[in-house]
């Protein structure tokens, strides 16, 4: 992270993610802290959201920072016709980081090429979401222990999903074994499978959510199938429910498994799963807090 941006998890060497996760654990332990007084961060969200920018803006909130910006592109200066490029360069004289949140893949990437502070991507269209991705790892390395050697199901979009694009990136160190579960439409993209393959990591394929692939599983990684990334709603109509997650689908499986969501969720998780012990995406947005706090700190150069 020399570069003193975020813009993709690839931005991170295995000790680098490593590091994060710890300073994660140790503000986990320890949330509110002064250590970015007189510090101003910018949240830029030109998509809607609700957990990351909001767990970002606690997260600078709880550290002693102020927080600028907006959540909705109608009402910034986009929307009278400014280029991102004056949006960024304006940004930055007001701020001392600025953490974005972008429709178009590559805006990150290209608002580190004009601005004067650091740039964390909070997700740039289809393509990445690393700052997911590393409260992704805590909560992987919290539930089991460890990183290495897991049986990691992902379910769903597979193809637009940002989230396990990111982590399989991330995953690529610690020897996983990757369970794609999805309808053709919406497949894992060829390039993400041949990171698998230069790094002899094994990968299956299937259409089906079976209760064998489930019981199998140490994470079982749900997504939602994303109606904004469809140009064609007949097409999100037939997939959109393929797959649904009920409690009684978790009978027998792993005492270890935890089940991951991005959230928001829609229909692909039943409400009757809550409960299970197993469920454990609300916790894991609650980990985006620490996480984002160490990854704030960290780009800024404010702890070592």
């Amino acid at each position: 992270m020399e570069s003193k941006n975020l813009v993709s998890i690839t931005d991170f060497s295995k000790e680098q993610i490593l590091h994060i996760l710890d300073l994660a654990e140790a503000f986990e332990a320890n949330p509110n802290q002064d250590i970015l007084k007189g510090k101003v961060a910018a949240t830029l969200f030109f998509e809607p959201s609700t957990r990351t920018r909001l767990s970002f803006e606690t997260a600078v909130n709880r550290l002693g920072g102020k927080v600028i910006g907006f959540s909705d592109a109608s009402t910034s200066s986009s929307t009278k016709g400014e280029t991102l490029k004056d949006t960024i360069k304006m940004v930055s004289n007001y701020a001392d980081i600025i953490i974005m949140r972008h429709y178009l893949e590559g805006a990150a990437r290209y608002a580190t090429e004009v601005s004067k502070v650091p740039i964390v991507n909070a997700g740039d269209g289809a393509n990445q979401h690393p700052t997911q991705t590393l409260l992704d790892m805590y909560s992987i390395r919290k539930t089991q222990g460890r990183l290495e050697n897991l049986n990691i199901v992902m379910v769903g979009d597979l193809k637009y999903g940002r989230t396990v694009h990111s982590l399989l990136m991330a995953m690529k160190y610690f020897s996983p074994t990757f369970y794609f579960i999805s309808p053709e439409e919406l497949a894992m993209p060829n390039e993400y499978k041949i990171i698998c393959q230069q790094n002899n990591i094994p990968y299956y394929e299937m259409s089906a959510f079976s209760q064998e692939i489930i019981d199998q599983a140490d994470i079982l990684y749900m997504t939602r199938v994303q109606r904004e990334r469809f140009t064609d709603l007949v097409e999100y109509e037939r997939v959109k429910d393929l797959y649904i997650l009920h409690n009684d689908m978790l009978e027998n499986s792993r005492e270890n498994l935890r089940i991951l969501h991005p959230l928001p969720r829609v229909n692909e998780i039943s409400q009757d799963v809550d409960d299970n012990p197993k469920a454990y995406y609300f916790q894991q947005a609650q980990n985006g807090l620490y996480v984002r706090q160490a990854i704030i700190s960290k780009v800024l150069g404010l702890i070592d």
